[in-house]
């Protein structure tokens, strides 16, 4: 296993339950996690997902530290119509999902490595690869070189197994920037994710367990780098007005990051004996906040491929085994990927049919509960 990030992370634990043994590659230790410094970076955590966590002994951490469930969602578009809305009681659970960080989970993750049977190989960064139809063996910048029958990259977009394997992937640029903070607002969040669409892209407000709010603000790049550099009471003021005053009064709270928006696939999840999972496999838009939920949805998947084929007495890491759990989940995840540019696109522009359209739609879902629930069910994950 190459990357010890959430979805990496949790492949490694999740693997070496099943009583194999499991070695993790990673560039540099996670710094430890303090409640008193919040990482801008945060996840919208789905319910399977936090089945698969509490599978591995880490979930129950997790709640313990520091996670805000949310047991609402408004989503609705700034040109006006109806409002699309998910409620828990109305589902028949007692929250639609958790908003977390990024750090707390990667935290209690390595935490779990410590307790494991996992051989942490750290610091040690991937510099070459090999392969013939027996195994792989990796080669480390320090000269270690690791034998495994089969080479698993979670090491992120930009990942070198991936390239090392021959994989290539494609690309498209939004051309927009996702910009991250966290704020207060004169109301409480009411344990909501809230969402509105405007004609530059949509503005999130994820509900955070100290009562602030978290933002994810998608913005063209000229505007996202003119919004950067306000002061915070101009920041503030126009936040206030892109979110239409929802929640009263809008002031940060905390610096403010903006990171490029791009849309990559992997062409095949599988080369060989390498697989790639999570980022180095697919990046999505963050506009439904699933990019670590189909991460950990690649491990679950892995996970349970793996364990019907041994129980079966099958090997799992057979060419034709591997190729056809990839092609599964190269499927799903370019139809999800494709499926969030298609709303980004019609969402995030000012042409006068789609502003005319997008309103009445979301109300039109909002009133048909079958609709509503599968579409949250989807995105669930179950």
């Amino acid at each position: 296993m190459v990357g010890g990030g959430v979805v990496g992370a949790a492949c490694a634990l999740a693997l070496s339950r099943l009583g194999l043994d499991v070695a993790l590659v990673e560039a540099r230790r996670p710094d430890a996690w303090s409640p008193g410094s919040p990482d801008l970076r945060v996840y919208a955590f789905a319910p399977d997902n936090a089945s698969l966590l509490e599978d591995l002994g880490v979930w129950g951490h997790v709640l313990e530290a520091r996670a805000q469930p949310y047991r609402s969602m408004r989503v609705w578009d700034a040109a006006g119509g109806g409002e699309l809305a998910f409620d828990a009681d109305a589902l028949g659970r007692p929250e639609l999902g958790w908003i977390v960080e990024h750090g707390l989970l990667v935290d209690v993750l390595w935490q779990a490595i410590a307790r494991s049977n996992v051989r942490l190989l750290c610091p040690a960064a991937v510099e070459a690869l090999q392969q013939d139809d027996a195994g792989v063996e990796l080669r480390l910048d320090d000269g270690t070189r690791v034998a495994a029958t089969v080479a698993i990259a979670a090491d992120g977009a930009q990942s070198a197994v991936r390239r090392l394997a021959g994989i290539d992937v494609s690309v498209h640029d939004y051309a927009q920037r996702g910009l991250v903070a966290y704020v207060q607002t004169d109301l409480p969040h009411q344990a909501t994710a809230w969402q509105r669409f405007l004609p530059t892209g949509p503005l999130a407000f994820l509900p955070c367990a100290d009562g602030s709010s978290s933002i994810v603000w998608t913005l063209p790049e000229d505007e996202a780098e003119r919004v950067l550099v306000l002061d915070d009471q101009a920041f503030g003021a126009v936040l206030t007005r892109a979110f239409d005053a929802r929640l009263g009064e809008v002031a940060p709270r905390s610096r403010r990051v903006a990171f490029p928006l791009r849309r990559q696939l992997a062409d095949t999840h599988a080369r060989g004996r390498v697989l790639v999972l999570g980022d180095a496999a697919h990046v999505v838009h963050p506009l439904a906040g699933q990019g670590v939920n189909l991460g950990l949805r690649d491990v679950s998947s892995l996970v349970a491929w793996v364990g019907k084929a041994r129980g079966s007495r099958q090997d799992w890491r057979s060419g034709e085994k591997l190729e056809r759990w990839a092609r599964g989940r190269r499927s799903e995840a370019a139809v999800a990927a494709h499926a969030f540019d298609a709303i980004n696109r019609f969402f995030s522009n000012d042409a006068l049919l789609p502003t005319a359209l997008r309103g009445p739609l979301l109300g039109l879902a909002g009133r048909l509960p079958p609709l509503s629930r599968g579409l949250w069910r989807k995105a669930a994950g179950l």
